[in-house]
């Protein structure tokens, strides 16, 4: 990751059993829509697999600088999933955000 890039990942569980068609169409439809939005950067859609911890996914993705990260954040595309589908179908999550360490 170089320097000034943005590492941001939603950690979460969904309302949905692991298994049902519901939480793989999540899954499929947060890859979709996105990914291609403008300054995305290595998007990953994640499974949890360590019993310390209760999300079990994380959608997780890059962005160049802090520009782009709020583009991503105000673009209608993320906010209508955001909306349409993050709000109802999510039980809980926590974001984080990484850049560099300056070690």
């Amino acid at each position: 990751m170089n320097n000034g890039t943005i590492r941001h990942m939603a950690v979460f569980t969904l309302k949905s059993a692991p298994d049902s068609e519901e939480t793989q169409s999540f899954l499929r439809d947060g890859a979709r829509i996105l990914s291609v939005i403008p300054g995305v950067d290595n998007f990953e859609v994640l499974d949890q697999v360590s019993s310390k911890c209760d999300f079990r996914y994380a959608f997780s993705m890059e962005f160049a600088d802090q520009a782009a990260y709020d583009a991503y954040n105000a673009h209608p595309d993320h906010q209508a999933f955001v909306a349409e589908r993050w709000e109802t179908e999510v039980a809980a999550f926590q974001e984080i955000d990484f850049v560099n360490a300056a070690v």
